[in-house]
């Protein structure tokens, strides 16, 4: 791309609290799915950074996971200090609400943005749920009167509504740079990263509440042999009877779970998966700050 002196690029971080549509929109944003998602809170737990190229310049989007209120054990506090150790490390910051609904939680992220100091672009998602859409200006009202946001735009991630107002707004708050990164690059994680994370989202969106919180993916193996990825994949949990219910009767649940992340991955990598998992049993990973560093969780 030929890149004049008015070229923008920088870092824009993602934040708000879980469930918003932050991960839905960095999708949205670089055209492909990067970030997992589903409707319990906290599926994000990695920052994961979505490059996006346009004539003027690129804006290199960090996907972090929401900030939250609940419990304090060791993977709680991992989360919320992966998300604001991020505001410290970018450009301008990206707010993401849900229209027409406020909480403590979202009054916590607006603490958190106002001591970074960078310029806050205010993101209103979710407008096609709000039925009474007369309600959606004296929400905007109501929120442009806790901080002096850069910008107030409403939008649907889901429905692809806006996300090009959005990109251009932030590239207003960016320094005039070089890109950082080749215009076909979309991410810096690499594809055994989406491995673990596509096992987990299947894991996520099938099973009760608590079950996700205490499941995790490690890959053991992650070999290319042509067109072929052979991949050994180990789900961890906390207790035997969460394995128990992972597996299911005679392995079916694992085998389903393993057949729609295989897809998703063949889908993903543009070539076939050979996909092996195995559930094993690590007590209370999740409140253990040495076992969480080992399974990858570390800023």
């Amino acid at each position: 791309m030929a890149e004049s002196e008015s070229n923008r690029c920088g870092y824009c971080a993602i934040v708000g609290r879980p469930n918003v549509g932050k991960s839905t929109f960095l999708n949205a944003t670089v055209g492909q799915k990067l970030a997992i998602t589903s409707r319990k809170p906290q599926t994000t737990r990695h920052s994961i950074l979505g490059v996006k190229t346009l004539k003027e310049g690129q804006v290199v989007f960090v996907d972090t996971p929401g900030i939250h209120q609940r419990g304090d054990h060791a993977m709680n506090r991992y989360l919320n200090r992966t998300a604001k150790t991020m505001l410290a490390d970018v450009d301008v910051v990206l707010f993401i609400v849900e229209a027409d609904r406020w909480n403590k939680e979202d009054e916590g992220v607006v603490e958190a943005v106002k001591k970074s100091g960078k310029p806050v672009i205010l993101v209103i998602n979710k407008i096609d749920l709000l039925k009474d859409k007369q309600k959606l200006l004296p929400f905007m009202e109501m929120l442009a009167g806790l901080h002096d946001f850069s910008e107030v735009i409403p939008i649907s991630a889901s429905k692809f509504r806006n996300i090009k107002d959005v990109e251009k707004a932030v590239l207003k708050y960016l320094p005039e740079s070089e890109n950082i990164f080749p215009e076909d690059q979309i991410t810096d994680r690499p594809e055994r990263f989406f491995a673990a994370e596509l096992i987990r989202e299947q894991l996520t969106r099938r099973y009760a509440k608590e079950i996700p919180y205490s499941v995790t993916v490690e890959i053991e193996k992650f070999v290319e042999e042509g067109n072929l990825y052979r991949i050994d994949a180990l789900i961890w949990v906390e207790r035997p009877g969460q394995k128990k219910i992972i597996i299911g009767h005679k392995g079916e649940a694992l085998k389903e779970v393993a057949k729609q992340a295989r897809l998703e991955m063949e889908q993903m990598f543009e070539r076939k998966v050979f996909l092996n998992t195995w559930v094993k049993v690590k007590k209370s990973w999740s409140s253990d700050e040495n076992a969480l560093n080992k399974l990858g969780y570390f800023e």
